[in-house]
């Protein structure tokens, strides 16, 4: 699969829950609904585990993507990710990447080559 990187720089491609929606795949729904249901101290149904990516209009987004600030800012300002914005970075960005420092890697890079 080819690299997708969200607008706040998470890597769509390595998700599990894109994952088990491209394989169309019950059991690893499951198993990621179980992991994120502990992870995240929720109820994470394996229903809920179908994403098609954050920048994908097929109507398909895991729970936190349909209300992502970072997404909305992003699909607003037409941008293909925060790398291209000319606002990188701001403080939406702030929380995300002091939990996720991966995503600051990857869109720092992205922006090297712009």
């Amino acid at each position: 699969m080819e690299k997708m990187i969200a607008f706040c720089g998470l890597a769509c491609h390595e998700c599990p829950a894109l994952l088990a929606t491209k394989a169309n795949d019950d059991d690893k729904r499951a198993e990621v609904a179980q992991l994120w249901s502990k992870q995240f101290n929720a109820d994470i149904k394996p229903e809920y585990i179908n994403c098609d990516g954050c920048q994908s209009d097929s109507g398909r987004l895991f729970g936190h993507c349909q209300t992502c600030e970072i997404r909305k800012c992003g699909m607003e300002k037409k941008v293909a990710n925060c790398a291209h914005c000319s606002d990188y970075f701001c403080e939406k960005l702030n929380n995300l990447f002091n939990m996720m420092p991966d995503a600051k890697k990857y869109l720092d890079e992205i922006r090297t080559t712009i």
